[in-house]
């Protein structure tokens, strides 16, 4: 609907790769819809990745000993957090809904994105315990992994080789997203493209099309570890 805001995060080193051309869909398919939408393309805007003594400015809180985690918390909230992580967690502030949209590396985010979220998702910003899952501090968002992977279909089932792709999404969407408050709709998983005809591909984009034309009435996954290992 008009007026929301997204926040698609991008990692692929190629724009004319099938990830560019799905992040290029939900582009223009939710700017159609009257959405704002913004990318952050961290390959292309070279994001760091590593958690460092760089993303405080000034003074540390303890200078004896460097421990991220209360740096961090405390140079949040003081504003004292280097710029391009400020920057993110701006557009995180001010976003309805975040997509991520990546290739499955290693069962995982590639690392430029998983270091955006060790970066972003700062205590102070995305949690603050006791606050984290469904009190978490960035509740009333949404969120959707759409990725691309290298195996098919069946390897990814309770009885293939690489086991049900719902045990892979439990770190990801559970593990930082439900963690920190964000309800989470359901995945988006282009099965190996690298192996499929151009007509298979063009039907993966389109079914991608299709579903981001309604995605605004989809319901949340239920948040519940039986969603991924029952």
């Amino acid at each position: 609907p008009p007026g929301k805001k997204v926040l698609i995060v991008y990692a692929h080193q190629e724009p004319k790769s099938f990830n560019g051309s799905l992040k290029s869909i939900a582009e223009e398919e939710l700017s159609k819809q009257g959405c704002s939408v913004t990318v952050s393309d961290l390959y292309a805007m070279q994001f760091e990745p590593r958690t460092t003594r760089n993303d405080i400015v000034g003074c540390l809180h303890n200078s004896e000993e460097f421990k991220y985690v209360v740096e961090a918390r405390e140079a949040y909230k003081r504003g004292a957090l280097s710029n391009d992580i400020i920057e993110e967690q701006k557009k995180v502030q001010e976003a309805d809904l975040l997509i991520f949209q990546f290739p499955l590396y290693w069962f995982s985010m590639p690392a430029i994105m998983k270091g955006w979220v060790d970066r972003v998702f700062v205590p102070g910003f995305a949690f603050e315990l006791p606050k984290h899952y469904d009190s978490g501090l960035l509740k009333n968002k949404l969120a959707l992994f759409s990725f691309t992977t290298g195996g098919s279909k069946e390897v990814y089932t309770k009885g293939g080789m690489s086991g049900d792709i719902r045990y892979i999404l439990w770190p990801m969407q559970h593990g930082i997203m439900h963690f920190c408050g964000i309800k989470v709709l359901a995945p988006h998983i282009c099965f190996a493209p690298d192996y499929a005809s151009e007509k298979e591909r063009k039907e993966m984009l389109t079914a991608w099309a299709q579903r981001l034309k309604t995605l605004w009435k989809e319901e949340p996954i239920n948040c519940s570890p039986e969603w991924y290992f029952e």
